[in-house]
């Protein structure tokens, strides 16, 4: 079984440069292959990890359809042409492997894409020790069941009042939707103090949260953003990779 491990928040708050730092740590600690899912329509994992998703679930159902609706998949149940596109858009790394949920690129709702995803998930997860599933805003993914049950649930706010008040509402959407997890982690990103809000220790045992974790507002990790580099070359010393790390061993990685 894949241990799985889902990231959320409100748009804005850095959880795909996040979900990267995790890729990367989980690999630096031998935990691998690691399968990224990208699940945000409107993400960029895939540049974070230094790789191209050409191809996305959005992309991919739509090619089906029409390669289906021409006849060009002779001998071909539409079923299997979706499989067979769906395993030719996986961005095989040397460590990881990635797929993307991308942008429909037809009419009509999410909810074939999301069903398609589930499907390629639970169909590959299996090969891979760890999943990392980078999520749209909100808990949307989850509450579609794309995951069934999660290993370790990451809430990512900033430092902010408001920002914890939304942590907050996220848990309780956790709750309302049933999204089953076995631990949860709550992490406050890019703070400018050291100190923890006093807010924070109040909310984690609130919600009953396992892992409270600061993460500094880094200039290190910003400049790597705004240059478009692989976190891969994060240094090792990196204040960030070092809260991750935290993150990860009290996790029990």
């Amino acid at each position: 079984m894949s241990y799985v491990i889902a990231v959320s928040g409100k748009g804005g708050v850095g959880k795909t440069t996040l979900s990267a730092m995790i890729i990367r740590r989980l690999i630096a600690r031998g935990r691998k292959p690691v399968l990224a899912v990208d699940a945000d329509p409107n993400s960029c994992l895939d540049s974070n990890l230094g790789v191209h998703a050409e191809s996305t679930i959005g992309r991919v159902r739509e090619d089906a359809r029409k390669e289906a609706a021409k006849g060009l998949a002779l001998g071909m149940s539409k079923q299997q042409l979706l499989e067979l596109k769906i395993a030719e858009s996986l961005v095989e790394a040397s460590d990881f492997d990635l797929i993307a949920m991308g942008r429909s690129e037809g009419p009509g709702c999410y909810c074939y894409a999301n069903n398609v995803l589930k499907q390629t998930i639970n169909t590959i997860s299996n090969e891979y020790p760890f999943v990392v599933l980078d999520n749209e805003a909100g808990m949307e993914n989850l509450s579609r069941r794309i995951i069934t049950e999660v290993d370790l649930l990451v809430m990512v706010a900033d430092p902010s009042r408001r920002g914890l008040d939304t942590l907050k509402r996220l848990h309780d959407v956790t709750n309302e939707m049933e999204i089953r997890y076995k631990k949860l982690a709550l992490i406050i990103n890019r703070m400018r103090r050291d100190e923890l809000p006093e807010y924070a220790a109040q909310l984690k045992k609130e919600i009953g949260a396992n892992i409270l974790i600061g993460i500094p507002d880094d200039l290190e990790l910003a400049e790597f953003g705004e240059e478009g580099k692989d976190l891969a070359g994060v240094p090792e010393g990196n204040a960030v990779s070092g809260r991750i790390d935290q993150l990860l061993g009290e996790a029990g990685i």
